[in-house]
């Protein structure tokens, strides 16, 4: 396949309106497709390139497209683009960045006018207008005539959309069976819909569990034989950084498991929870993990399994997957829990309210209540599991950050929220600098600087990838903004590195919260 051809429907998924339009036009697409080509077609209609970051940044982009006249013809295929790209992936040492330049330049010589547009978009991290993953999805079930409702649950036990896509799209439905959950393959997590308080929760999932939400890094511990491994939410895996979540893994009377919890870090005197920021810190530390194991010693908490002795569980009830984690882990290794079996009766409704202002005290930052009788349904966020917290939250991309002034001279301060929008690209809702720490400003800087692609010396525009959780009152309309509306109050509470931007709340999501 012509990468024109994937430069040509993501314009027109960028233009259409419609989900069913968007839908239609990548069936087509993957109809096209070769099954092996399909994982790149993926990649390249959300932005990813399946090499990660390559080395080109925006000033080499800046300097060498410009001075190269596109190709008359289209002539590209994927095989040639990804070949290319390992290639630049590959470049290292004395003289690597002129090699990258002659690498860039020979790519785009070779591209039309719109393939390099598309080009420029994929290296820069800039495809604001790629396919949805989830339309992806449906528009790889359409053509491969396969209901979405299948497809989809193997891509949440496989991880991801690529592997399953180019099964299904070469052999149909039966290649569906192979994707089944498995210790030692990583699942994407269940997650959370939002509830205004514990008393609206329990009266929408009747029968539940009230747990602690902690305040801390989600990973999902694989225990095989002796064999552990650690992943974060984003599946990455963190097993070299967690010795003592390896060290607890190898306690559990099982030798194989799937458990879903937390790392937190507790302060030794209060018992207090120390903050996210020094937490993910922690976690994101590739070096020296003995030093900072010792700096700061991490508590493993978990809330679920999903499989246990080889079985798995994530269509078990709620309940019976409690019970398996009561038998397989200490009630210290286990999230705090209170169980509304009659939802109608108000003391026990009263109990876990009180539940809720306890865990607050305790420094928590809210609860989840979850039906007793929900199955774990993998890389969802499902309406049986509902979040309560005392504030509004929502989770935004930062697209662009303005240069500080006075005591924040030196920072980049003030941060340009996004929210998802349905085309895949992020739809601006407003600024804030507020709530942001010296710390915070010193480690934003940092990190936005690595994601710049644009300084006019006053605004730093960036990759769309850093995630922040942003406390807020309330919606208020504006024309300021493209939604139509903004964030009352808005300030930051927290960086999210754990997170990506794929999983930032939507503008639909906002606006149905109200």
């Amino acid at each position: 396949m012509l990468l024109a051809r994937v430069a040509e429907v993501s314009r027109q998924v960028a233009a259409a309106s419609a989900r069913s339009r968007k839908t239609a036009l990548l069936a087509e697409l993957f109809a096209e497709a070769t099954p092996e080509e399909s994982p790149l077609v993926i990649a390249y209609l959300s932005g990813r390139l399946p090499q990660g970051r390559i080395g080109v940044g925006w000033s080499t982009l800046k300097q060498v497209v410009p001075t190269v006249p596109p190709a008359a013809e289209p002539s590209l295929t994927l095989a040639d683009v990804d070949a290319a790209m390992d290639a630049l992936a590959a470049v290292a040492g004395p003289g690597s960045q002129r090699e990258r330049a002659r690498g860039v330049r020979e790519l785009c010589g070779a591209a039309t006018a719109e393939e390099q547009e598309l080009l420029v978009r994929l290296l820069s991290g800039e495809v604001r207008q790629g396919a949805l993953d989830a339309v992806a999805l449906e528009g790889v079930a359409k053509a491969a005539e396969v209901p979405a409702a299948e497809l989809r649950r193997a891509v949440m036990l496989e991880g991801s959309l690529p592997p399953v896509a180019q099964a299904v799209l070469a052999e149909g439905r039966p290649a569906l069976d192979r994707f089944t959950l498995r210790v030692g393959r990583a699942v994407q997590p269940m997650l959370a819909h939002t509830a205004g308080s514990v008393t609206a929760a329990v009266a929408a999932l009747g029968p539940c569990a009230v747990e602690e939400k902690l305040d801390g890094i989600r990973i999902q511990v694989h225990r095989d034989g002796e064999a552990v491994r650690i992943h974060t939410r984003s599946l990455d895996d963190i097993t070299a950084r967690l010795p003592e979540v390896v060290a607890v893994a190898l306690e559990v009377p099982s030798e194989s498991f799937i458990l879903d919890g937390e790392v937190i870090a507790l302060d030794p005197e209060t018992g207090r929870p120390a903050a996210f920021q020094s937490i993910a810190g922690r976690v994101g530390s590739r070096s020296d993990v003995t030093g900072a194991r010792a700096a700061l010693p991490l508590t493993p908490v978990f809330f679920d399994v999903l499989a246990a002795d080889g079985e798995p569980l994530v269509d078990r009830p709620g309940r019976e997957r409690n019970a398996v984690l009561a038998r397989l882990l200490p009630a210290e290794r286990r999230v705090r829990r209170v169980e509304v079996t009659a939802p109608d009766d108000p003391d026990q409704v009263a109990a876990a309210e009180r539940f809720l202002a306890d865990t607050l005290a305790r420094g928590h930052e809210g609860v989840l209540v979850k039906g007793l009788d929900a199955p774990y349904v993998a890389g969802r966020r499902g309406r049986t599991w509902l979040k309560v917290k005392p504030v509004h939250t929502v989770d935004l991309v930062v697209l662009a950050a303005e240069r500080g002034h006075g005591r924040r001279t030196g920072f980049l301060s003030n941060l340009h929220l996004g929210a998802r929008a349905e085309d895949g690209g992020f739809v601006m809702l407003g600024k804030t600098f507020k709530g942001l720490t010296d710390e915070m400003l010193r480690w934003q800087t940092e990190r936005l600087t690595e994601l710049a692609v644009e300084d006019d010396g006053f605004t730093v525009r960036v990759r769309p990838e850093l995630v922040v959780e942003i406390a807020y009152d309330g919606l208020q309309s504006s024309t300021r903004y493209p939604a139509g509306i903004t964030l009352r109050f808005a300030r930051v509470l927290r960086h999210r590195p754990d997170k990506t931007a794929a999983e930032a709340d939507t503008v639909a999501s906002l606006l149905s919260s109200g």
